[in-house]
């Protein structure tokens, strides 16, 4: 019996459920108007040629490796053991950060009051739902995807159509003159959201991971990373106008700012209120299924060339799905939520997981684009899809995300002044820093009497000198 295929209708719907990632309108939204500049800004520069390049690769190599895959076959096992760790790492901390959001919806919503055992516990059920979904096949689980990215713009069309209702009668809640539209480089605070607006864009990779489950990935991915891309950026930005025209930039809660906007605009009894409520808890299960899926699939992958520790490699006999790499998540996202006990009720653990959860994500980012221009030049296997970048402009479209990328990090982890604002970074940087030196270790570690397998330049010149040989 032939396997189900995805249709490009349902790539493109994928693409909008797993890319967009709602929980995170309100941090963003917390810059105030200046974040319509900053979307507008990396749209340009981050998004199109992030977007280009996830196209090409994700057409020229078929793998289920995804991100990790394209690192390896660029630059080497070093690099792609780095970009497995991070890029795994941030997914049980990015769970935990979600699971937090439950309670607090619940009481935004509906008023209810819980001990912190309590939330701890709604938290682990949320951890282990997301586990026991991600045992099923990719193919088996659209309907998760399809309802997700739905759901999601029933979300945004409310809180936008809403927020424009509100403020043609009330007026907006936030300053909207021009200068609050115009980025102050020297507001800290407002640098710290930087990464937000760049880990929205994140995610295009994880549909490259479904190509064996479509029909055209040669066709359909290029598609779906321009169509969904546009659909994504249009979305943010309602969903940016429509927090901004209900709740004051201080005001606003970074948790659950979105359900906050809609409650402040229509009040808490309104039935579209708890509707959005219900609608917000249930986009947190569907976005973080579909990310399982593909962040699973590259650990899985890694554990196969050694580069990740070898349960990870463990997959169901019946279904083939990382059954392996998905308990492994979900144990280490239920240690982190047990953290909050010895932390206290108070501790915004949030905002604290959700921060490097994104640094996380977004440092394996960065050595895709050295990755990508190693390929385009030692590795001439035909492209199905180019992006358009040679030359000059491809140093240019390579070079700038990278540094947005490390810079965005800096403003988000690294104190910029001995203000308290800035040095409540520093739990949040010493947590990334060693979760970065444990990966090395396991690193080291795995490649001890491992075959090492080079990057593209490496092999190149393995080519020439074994032609040279002959």
């Amino acid at each position: 019996m032939a396997s189900k295929k995805f249709s490009l209708k349902q790539v493109i719907l994928s693409v909008i459920c797993v890319v967009f990632t709602i929980e995170a309108a309100a941090p963003a939204s917390a810059m105030g108007n200046v974040q319509f500049f900053w979307w507008a800004f990396l749209i340009v520069t981050f998004l199109l040629p992030y977007g280009l390049v996830v196209a090409e690769l994700g057409t020229t190599y078929d793998s289920e490796g995804g991100l990790y895959d394209w690192v390896r076959e660029g630059l080497g096992d070093t690099w792609a053991a780095r970009c497995s760790w991070y890029y795994w790492v941030n997914f049980p901390l990015w769970v935990a950060s979600l699971a937090c959001m439950f309670p607090s919806i619940i009481n935004s919503v509906w008023g209810l009051e819980m001990s912190l055992t309590v939330k701890v516990a709604i938290e682990l059920a949320f951890v282990w739902s997301v586990t026991i979904l991600a045992f099923s096949p990719v193919s088996e689980a659209d309907w998760i995807m399809n309802g997700g990215a739905f759901i999601k713009m029933f979300i945004t069309f409310v809180v936008a159509a809403v927020g424009i209702w509100f403020a043609c009668t009330h007026g907006f809640a936030n300053d909207m003159s021009l200068q609050t539209f115009v980025p102050n480089l020297a507001d800290t605070n407002s640098l710290t959201y930087l990464s937000i607006i760049l880990f929205n864009f994140m995610g295009f990779e994880v549909v490259a991971t479904f190509a064996s489950t479509m029909e055209n990935p040669s066709r359909d991915i290029p598609k779906a990373v321009i169509v969904g891309g546009i659909v994504i950026a249009a979305i943010y930005i309602l969903c940016g106008i429509g927090i901004g025209a209900a709740v004051p930039t201080e005001d606003l809660s970074l948790d659950s700012g979105i359900v906050d906007a809609v409650a402040a605009m229509l009040g808490t009894s309104h039935p579209l209120t708890a509707a959005v409520g219900v609608a917000f808890l249930v986009t947190l299960f569907a976005n973080m299924t579909c990310w399982s899926f593909g962040v699973n699939s590259v650990a899985s992958y890694a554990a196969k060339h050694g580069n990740m520790p070898k349960p990870f490699a463990l997959c169901s006999k019946k279904t083939g799905m990382p059954n392996g790499a998905a308990l492994i998540n979900g144990a280490l996202a239920s240690a982190v939520l047990l953290l909050q006990f010895p932390l206290g009720e108070d501790s915004d653990v949030f905002w604290m997981f959700f921060s490097m959860n994104v640094v996380f994500l977004l440092m394996s980012y960065i050595p895709m684009f050295p990755a990508f221009w190693a390929l385009r030049k030692y590795d001439k296997r035909p492209r199905v899809f180019e992006a358009p970048f040679h030359g000059k402009l491809l140093a240019v479209a390579l070079a700038l995300p990278a540094i947005e990328l490390v810079l965005s990090i800096v403003a988000t982890i690294v104190p910029l002044n001995g203000t308290p604002e800035e040095m409540i970074k520093l739990p949040m940087l010493f947590g990334v820093v060693a979760l970065s030196l444990v990966g090395e270790v396991v690193r080291v570690l795995l490649h001890r009497g491992h075959d090492y397998y080079p990057g593209a330049r490496e092999r190149a010149q393995q080519g020439s000198g074994q032609e040279l040989a002959n």
